[in-house]
């Protein structure tokens, strides 16, 4: 397969081209966006993510889990990455995987349980 035209242009430019095919609701065309991008910054928590999105949005759950477990071993903290790291899981049915993540993102939302 050609993938030229997912490679082509700077950083910026293929940051730009995934956002449009992410808001087109084509997932599958912004991961191969995004996946020569992570590549390219690994680093970089925002590409990372929308490529854990992108992964999610498309059913490609075991490659979402694992971009979101590398954001999340970097950044504990990272409350989107907790919360699609859970939401993932339960996907595949790991519910109990899933709570602990969950939970964690509820409390740095400062969402606490009444409980």
């Amino acid at each position: 397969m050609d993938t030229m035209y997912y490679d082509h242009g700077t950083p910026a430019e293929r940051w730009e081209r995934a956002g449009m095919f992410f808001d087109a609701k084509d997932y599958a065309a912004a991961a191969r966006v995004l996946d020569g991008l992570v590549e390219e910054v690994p680093e970089q928590t925002g590409p990372r993510l929308l490529l854990a999105r992108a992964y999610y949005h498309s059913a490609q759950l075991r490659r979402a889990e694992a971009e979101l477990r590398v954001i999340v071993e970097r950044d504990p903290v990272e409350h989107y990455a907790r919360l699609m790291l859970g939401r993932t899981l339960e996907r595949q049915g790991r519910n109990e995987e899933a709570r602990s993540h969950l939970r964690i993102a509820s409390a740095l939302a400062g969402e606490f349980d009444e409980d």
